[in-house]
C-alpha cells in the first residue's frame, strides 16, 4: 500500500479518521472520505491516469470538477462503470479502477443497483449551490416559495469549498443548514442539471449511493433522474477555467491554476512540489498564494499582460516569487510528467507543476439550452448571458460577475427577480459576509502562444491541435460550427467545457476575426455525460419490455413446448417429441393438420373492440375495402394501409351489431393499430362517435384446424348446428362449446376447414383441455407458430411485416380485390393513383420451386437473372421473404418479393448462396389447393 506523501499535514474537507483503500491500474493506494477519486490519485503522487485517444500522449488529472478533459476512468467494482471522470467519482472503500484512453467497456452482467426517476414541481429552481445560488435560494424560501436547489458537488459552497473564506464558507454553512430546515426547500447534492428544455423543464441526475461503496445494499439507487418543471429558474452554474494552447500543454504535471487551489484546501493534497504559473488574469494569484502556504513552491508566475498590478508582485515578492509580466510558455521539458518549463526568451525553470489560467468561461450551457443568446464581452474575455425566452435569470459568475463581492448583489437581485415572478412577497435573504476585495488588472485576451502548432493542443479529450484547426479553415471553413464537426473539438464527454470557448479563440485568431463576432458552438444537452441506465431508470429488462403470455402458456411449458417471442407475447413454437427435431417436428404438425386435426393457441391475435354509432363509417375509412355492408354475424378479410398507399396491418372485421365490430389484428401490430386509430379519431376525426377499447386479454381463442376439425367442434358443441350450410365460412355463432359460453367463428390461416374458439380468458385452460380430449380419438395434434407459417405460406398468404417491408402495396401482393372501387375515399385512396404505385416492374409476390427439389433457400437471399454473377454491382429482382419445408408439397418452396414478379411466372432466376447460384422456377403464390376446396371440408 503506497503512502500519502502528497498529503498536507492538516486542512482540507475530507475526514482523516476514515481512510478508504482503493485500486487504480492495478496498485493499491489509500485516500480519505471527502477525496476524489482524482484528489486521492494526486495525494499518492499519480498525476498521469490514461493517453490520450488518438495520439497515445500520456495525459493527467487536468481539472477538478465535471470539466475534466483528460482523466477519464473505467470502475471495476464494486460494478463496472465505464467513461467517469476520476474528478467526479467520490473515493470509497474497496474501490477499483483503471485509467482509459477514451474506449470504455459495459458489464457483462445485469447491475443489481436500482434507477429511479420522479417529477417535482416548484416556484423558484435554483442550479448552483455556490455563494450565489445560496443567495438567491435564501431570498427566495425567506418569502415563502417552494424551491429546489441543485448541485453536483456532495455539499454546498461552490467554488468556495476550494478557498480558505472561513467567514464565507460560515455562511455557507449557516444557510444550508436553514435550507435544509425550511419544509418548501429540496436542496439536493451529487446532482447535476443537465437538460433545459421548453416552459422551464429542467431534467438533472442524482447519484445517490456511489459514495456509500461496496457496502451500499445492491437495492438501493445508484442514480435518480429528477424531472423539474419550475416557474422560475435562477442558474448560479458558475464559471470553468480555460486553458492556453502552447507547445506540449497536454504534459501530465499541467493542471488548471483554479484545480490546483481546490485540491489544496479541498482536500488537503499537493498537486505538486514546485510550480510554474502562467495567467492571463489575477484568479491565478490567489491561487499561487494558497499553494505557497501550503507548501508548493513558486518558481515564477509568466503572466502574458504587459503588466500587473504592484499589489500582486509586491506580495509575492514578499514570498520570494518572481512575476515576469509579458511572457508566456515556450515549451515544456518532460514526457511521463512536467520535469521544467521554459518560457519566452529561453530561461527555463524546474519545476513538475505547470498552473494556467487563460481565463474563465461562464458556464452558458444550460442558459443556452433554453434558448437563451450569449454575448462577448470584451473586457471580461468571455461570453456571457444576453436574453432568453424563459422565465430564467443569472446570477453570480455565471453571469460574468466575479468575486464574493458580486455574489451578494448578483445573487440577491436573481432571487428577488425569482420571487416577483412567482407572485410571493420578496424575503429577505442571509447576507454574505464582506470580502477583501483584491486587486484587478483587465485580463489579457490571449489564445494561443508562438510555437509548433502540431503540438499545441486545443481540444485535449479528441486530441485537436492548432494545426488541425488551421487545416480546417484552410479549407475555407469560417463557422466554428464547421470547425467543430471537421476536428470533432467539443465533441468528447466534456462537450468542450474547458476547449470549446478556447476553439472559438483559435478559430478568430487564425481568421483575423472578432470572437465575438466568431461566436460558440451550439450546447445541447446533456451538459454532462448521463447514464443509459439512468435514464431508463426501472424501465429496464421485463419493466421495458413485459414478457407477455397467454392463459394457456403453464400448460405449453409442462408439455415441452418450444418458444418464440413474437412481439412481446411469447408463443409455442413447436412440440417436439422424442428425438424430433425443428424440421421433424413441424412436418409431423403440418401432416396432421393437413391429414386430420390440429389445434393452437391464438390467443395472442390483436384484437380491438369498435363500436358506438360511426363505428361503420371509422372502419370503412380505415380499411381499403367496405366494412359498412358487413351483415351481423359475418366476418370480412380487411387490410389497412398508410396514407401512401403501403400495407400497415391486416386482419379481420367481425360485425357483432349495427353499431359494434371486433377488429383483429396481427400478434406483433395490436397496440400500433390501436394508437393508429386514436389518432385518427382524436386529430383528424373528432366529430366521429366512436369508441375503440383493446380485448387482447380478454379473449382466448384456441383455433381448430384440420379436415376432421368439424367432428371436433360438434362433439363439444352438440346445440350448434355446424354444417357448411349452416355454418358458412366468414361467419360467427355465439354458443355453448363444453359448457363454456362461447364465441365461434368460421375463419381459415390454413387453408382447410377451422375455426377460431373465442372464451374468457379464465375459462381458456378449460376449454383446451376439453379440446384435446374430444380430439384425442381423432389423433389431434398441438401445433405452434412455425408450423402455422409453413400452413399460410403454402396458401400465399402473406404476413405483414415479413412478406412486405412498408414498401408493399395490396396490388404488390396481388390483392387488387380488396381495395374498393365503391368507396369514395379511405386511407391511401389517393396514393393507388400515382404513378409509381402502378409501375409494372414494382415488387409482386409470387412463390419460388428450388429446382432440385432440396434447397431450403434462406430467408432475405437475393434473387437475380443471370447464371453467372458479373462484377459487382449486381442487379437483384428481388428478395425471400419466407422459406420452409413442406409436407404437404414434398419439397421445400419460398415466397419472394420479385421485380414484375407476376410477369415472371414460370421463369428461371437464381439465388446466391456462398459460391454456388442456386436455380428456382417462378411461380403463382398459392402453392396448395390453389381452388380453395378444402377451406369447405
Amino acid at each position: 500500500m503506497t503512502q500519502q506523501e502528497f498529503r498536507t499535514v492538516q486542512g482540507g474537507r475530507i475526514d482523516r479518521d476514515r481512510p478508504l483503500r482503493f485500486r487504480f491500474d492495478g496498485r493499491d493506494y489509500t485516500g480519505y472520505a471527502g477525496d476524489t477519486l482524482a484528489s486521492a490519485l494526486l495525494a499518492n503522487g499519480v498525476h498521469r491516469t490514461s493517453t490520450s485517444i488518438k495520439l497515445g500522449r500520456p495525459r493527467g488529472i487536468f481539472a477538478a470538477g465535471a470539466e475534466e478533459p483528460n482523466a477519464l476512468v473505467q470502475v471495476e467494482a464494486p460494478f463496472p462503470e465505464p467513461m467517469l471522470t476520476a474528478t467526479t467519482v467520490e473515493l470509497y472503500d474497496g474501490l477499483v479502477a483503471r485509467g482509459l484512453g477514451g474506449q470504455g467497456r459495459l458489464a457483462t452482467d445485469p447491475d443489481p443497483a436500482r434507477y429511479d426517476a420522479v417529477h417535482t414541481h416548484c416556484d423558484v429552481l435554483v442550479v448552483g449551490a455556490g455563494p450565489a445560488g445560496l443567495a438567491a435560494a435564501s431570498v427566495a424560501a425567506a418569502s415563502g416559495a417552494r424551491v429546489v436547489v441543485v448541485d453536483d458537488r456532495s455539499e454546498p459552497g461552490g467554488s468556495l469549498l476550494g478557498t480558505r473564506e472561513a467567514k464565507a464558507l460560515d455562511w455557507v454553512a449557516s444557510v444550508a443548514a436553514d435550507l435544509h430546515a425550511n419544509p418548501e426547500v429540496r436542496l439536493l447534492t451529487r446532482t447535476s442539471a443537465f437538460g433545459y428544455y421548453d416552459d422551464n423543464y429542467v431534467v438533472a441526475v442524482e447519484r445517490r449511493t456511489n459514495h456509500l461503496g461496496a457496502s451500499a445494499p445492491a437495492h438501493l439507487s445508484r442514480e435518480r433522474i429528477w424531472r423539474i418543471r419550475a416557474r422560475r429558474v435562477v442558474l448560479a452554474t458558475g464559471a470553468h477555467e480555460r486553458s492556453l494552447a502552447f507547445d506540449d500543454n497536454d504534459r501530465p504535471g499541467i493542471m488548471l491554476a483554479g484545480a490546483a487551489r481546490t485540491y489544496v484546501n479541498r482536500y488537503g493534497v499537493l498537486p505538486g512540489r514546485r510550480a510554474v504559473v502562467l495567467t492571463t488574469n489575477d484568479s491565478a494569484y490567489a491561487a499561487a498564494l494558497d499553494l505557497l502556504d501550503a507548501g508548493v513552491a513558486i518558481a515564477v508566475i509568466a503572466d502574458l499582460r504587459p503588466s500587473v498590478s504592484p499589489l500582486w508582485t509586491e506580495r509575492l515578492a514578499d514570498r520570494g516569487v518572481e512575476v515576469l509580466a509579458g511572457y508566456g510558455v515556450e515549451r515544456v521539458v518532460g514526457e511521463e510528467r512536467v520535469s521544467s518549463v521554459v518560457l519566452a526568451g529561453g530561461r527555463e525553470f524546474e519545476a513538475d507543476l505547470l498552473l494556467v489560467s487563460g481565463g474563465w468561461n461562464p458556464v452558458g450551457a444550460l442558459y443556452s439550452q433554453a434558448g437563451g443568446k450569449l454575448r462577448y464581452d470584451a473586457d471580461l474575455g468571455s461570453f456571457v448571458p444576453d436574453g432568453c425566452r424563459e422565465a430564467v435569470a443569472v446570477a453570480g459568475s455565471a453571469n460574468g460577475t466575479y468575486g464574493l463581492a458580486g455574489c451578494l448583489a448578483e445573487g440577491t437581485g436573481a432571487g428577488r427577480a425569482a420571487v416577483e415572478a412567482t407572485g410571493f412577497a420578496a424575503g429577505t435573504g442571509r447576507e454574505l459576509p464582506a470580502a477583501d476585495e483584491s486587486p484587478v488588472t483587465p485580463p489579457a485576451h490571449t489564445w494561443v502562444l508562438p510555437g509548433d502548432e502540431t503540438v499545441q493542443f486545443v481540444d485535449l479529450q479528441r486530441d485537436v491541435t492548432v494545426a488541425e484547426i488551421r487545416r480546417a479553415t484552410g479549407t475555407g471553413m469560417r463557422s466554428v460550427e464547421h470547425v467543430k464537426r471537421y476536428t470533432t473539438a467539443g465533441t468528447a464527454h466534456d462537450q468542450g467545457k474547458t476547449s470549446g470557448v478556447l476553439t472559438s479563440g483559435v478559430v478568430a485568431h487564425l481568421l483575423g476575426v472578432d470572437v465575438g463576432d466568431l461566436g460558440t458552438t451550439t450546447f445541447r444537452p446533456p451538459y454532462a455525460p448521463v447514464s443509459f441506465a439512468a435514464l431508463a431508470g426501472r424501465d429496464r429488462g421485463a419493466l421495458h419490455d413485459p414478457i407477455r403470455v397467454t392463459a394457456l402458456h403453464a400448460w405449453h411449458q409442462a408439455n415441452g413446448a418450444l418458444f418464440e417471442n413474437v412481439g412481446q407475447w411469447q408463443r409455442p413454437w413447436y412440440y417436439p417429441r422424442d428425438g424430433e427435431d425443428l424440421h421433424a417436428a413441424v412436418l409431423r404438425e403440418c401432416r396432421a393438420a393437413r391429414e386430420g386435426v390440429a389445434t393452437m393457441d391464438a390467443s395472442t391475435l390483436g384484437k380491438i373492440d369498435v363500436q358506438g354509432p360511426d363505428a361503420a363509417v371509422l372502419l370503412d375509412r380505415l380499411y381499403t375495402n367496405l366494412m359498412s355492408s358487413l351483415k351481423v354475424g359475418s366476418i370480412r378479410y380487411g387490410v389497412m394501409c398508410r396514407p401512401d398507399g403501403m400495407i400497415f396491418d391486416d386482419g379481420t372485421v367481425i360485425r357483432l351489431a349495427e353499431d359494434r365490430f371486433l377488429v383483429t389484428t396481427t400478434t406483433g401490430n395490436a397496440a400500433g393499430v390501436l394508437d393508429w386509430m386514436e389518432d385518427f379519431l382524436q386529430t383528424e376525426w373528432p366529430d366521429l362517435r366512436v369508441h375503440c377499447t383493446s380485448v387482447t386479454e380478454q379473449w382466448a381463442t384456441i383455433a381448430l384446424v384440420g379436415p376432421r376439425s368439424r367432428e371436433v367442434l360438434g362433439t363439444l358443441a352438440p346445440d350448434l348446428a355446424v354444417d357448411n350450410d349452416s355454418f358458412p365460412f366468414m361467419t360467427w355463432r355465439d354458443t355453448t362449446v363444453a359448457g363454456l359460453a362461447a364465441r365461434v367463428c368460421r375463419i381459415s390461416f390454413s387453408g382447410e376447414l377451422a375455426y377460431e374458439l373465442n372464451v374468457n380468458w379464465w375459462d381458456a385452460l378449460a376449454l383446451w383441455e376439453a379440446v384435446l380430449a374430444a380430439g384425442a380419438p381423432l389423433g389431434i395434434t398441438t401445433y405452434g407458430t412455425e408450423t402455422m407459417h409453413v400452413l399460410r405460406a403454402e396458401k400465399g398468404y402473406p404476413i405483414i411485416g415479413q412478406d412486405t417491408d412498408g414498401t408493399v402495396t395490396p396490388q404488390d401482393l396481388g390483392m387488387d380485390w380488396i381495395v374498393s372501387k365503391k368507396k369514395p375515399d379511405f386511407i391511401g385512396k389517393r396514393s393507388f393513383a400515382r404513378a409509381d404505385t402502378g409501375r409494372p416492374d414494382r415488387k409482386h409476390l409470387v412463390g419460388l420451386l428450388p429446382d432440385d427439389g432440396e434447397t431450403l433457400l434462406p430467408e432475405g437471399a437475393h434473387l437475380v437473372e443471370m447464371e453467372s454473377l458479373p462484377e459487382p454491382p449486381v442487379p437483384m429482382l428481388g428478395h425471400v421473404t419466407s422459406s420452409y419445408h413442406s409436407a404437404a408439397l414434398g419439397r421445400p418452396f419460398a415466397l419472394a418479393l420479385i421485380k414484375g414478379g407476376r410477369d415472371r411466372i414460370g421463369q428461371r432466376v437464381y439465388a446466391p448462396l456462398g459460391d454456388v447460384l442456386v436455380p428456382v422456377t417462378i411461380t403463382g403464390p398459392v402453392l396448395y389447393d390453389p381452388e380453395g376446396k378444402r377451406r369447405d371440408g
